[in-house]
């Protein structure tokens, strides 16, 4: 923790919401057009961690470039009070009118207390945790459709796994990261129906004991391609890539950790949500509480393959990229059995990726061996 960080968690015991408030009086004054802004980013571990924070880092790096906007970041901030104390900080200290607090468990109760206390600033939470009828106006949520991602790196695992058993290390089973082993398990049984996805929860977001525990036990089950939902997918790549194994990436790019195992990945594109969010800020417009995007959105994208994919994986997962960016591919459609056999999506039946019951999904696919 950095003398800054400490200042400023320790020094707004006594802020209240006057103070803050005050801190943010340039607010009300902003015209249309692009005011001069400053925004506050907060990561629950540190930036260059391969994952999750290094790609709302990289987007935060692109947001220091437009003119007229300042950021301010603290890292390594737990999902406790802790991050309470760094958003008031920011506020009173900083002057931020517009906060990204990134790391899931930062918006209930932490986001939404410090949300009450400073109605004239903006808070735009990373997940799928807004709610029009619940929360304030001065929140919301951003998230993409990174699903498309882990639906195309199952599809190239598919035709690389010659077990055909892979595996899934993911942190909770919340519907974000159950959403991610579905598409993945679906899009490798795209290739052949009789894979599997074996899944282990490791608890928590960045468990790396845990997790290097988790590879190397699928890895003696059989397993021979790796994807993950986890903060950093550091200790996974690497672990994989010792065992012989392939892996699918996530978050961001760990293609440099194990060249001869990274097939590709499903990577985040948040420049294009924090543009948005900001765009707004600064033109004193309404701010956007639901804002959601995929792979033709510029949300999110692919790492490109790694040399020892095949061009039958090429071609297919090309294919169906090229299907999702023109709107004509739906990963969650009916028929479709979860698996303990029960049916979750009816013949006929199809869900668009904006579809808000997708945000809820509480199973795990046919196919899939473990439990949510």
């Amino acid at each position: 923790m950095s003398g800054s960080e400490i200042n400023r968690r320790g020094v707004l015991k006594g802020v209240g919401a006057v103070g803050a408030t005050a801190a943010l009086g340039g607010l009300s004054g902003l015209v249309q057009g692009q005011a001069p802004i400053t925004v506050g980013v907060i990561y629950v571990g540190p930036r260059d961690d391969y994952g999750y924070n290094q790609a709302q880092a990289e987007a935060a790096a692109e947001v220091k470039k437009l003119p007229g906007v300042k950021v301010v970041e603290e890292e390594n901030v737990p999902e406790t009070t802790a991050v309470q104390k760094t958003m008031q900080g920011m506020i009173a200290q900083d002057g931020a009118a517009l906060l990204f607090p990134t790391s899931f468990g930062y918006f209930d109760p932490h986001m939404l207390a410090v949300a009450g206390k400073n109605p004239k600033a903006r808070f735009a939470h990373c997940g799928g945790l807004w709610s029009e009828a619940k929360h304030p106006k001065n929140t919301g949520s951003f998230f993409g459709y990174i699903d498309e991602g882990q639906y195309l790196n199952g599809v190239v695992a598919g035709h690389m796994s010659k077990s055909k058993k892979i595996g899934f290390i993911a942190a909770k089973p919340i519907p974000q990261v159950l959403r991610n082993i579905n598409a993945f398990t679906l899009g490798a049984r795209s290739v052949d129906p009789n894979i599997t996805t074996t899944v282990i929860f490791t608890g928590d977001w960045s468990m790396p004991v845990k997790e290097a525990e988790a590879t190397n036990s699928l890895a003696d089950q059989g397993v021979d391609v790796f994807t993950m939902h986890v903060d950093s997918p550091k200790v996974i790549v690497e672990t994989a890539a010792k065992r012989g194994k392939f892996v699918c990436g996530y978050h961001a790019s760990q293609a440099k950790l194990a060249p001869n195992a990274y097939l590709t990945g499903a990577e985040w594109n948040w420049i294009t949500a924090y543009k948005t969010i900001i765009e707004a800020a600064r033109s004193n417009k309404p701010h956007p509480n639901f804002v959601r995007g995929g792979l033709k959105d510029g949300f999110v994208k692919t790492s490109p393959y790694g040399s020892m994919v095949t061009a039958a994986a090429k071609k297919k997962a090309d294919e169906v990229k090229a299907a999702m960016v023109a709107g004509k591919f739906d990963i969650f459609k009916g028929p479709l059995k979860d698996n303990t056999g029960k049916e979750v999506i009816p013949a006929g039946k199809v869900f668009a990726q904006t579809d808000v019951t997708l945000e809820g999904m509480n199973y795990l696919v046919e196919g899939v061996v473990g439990k949510a």
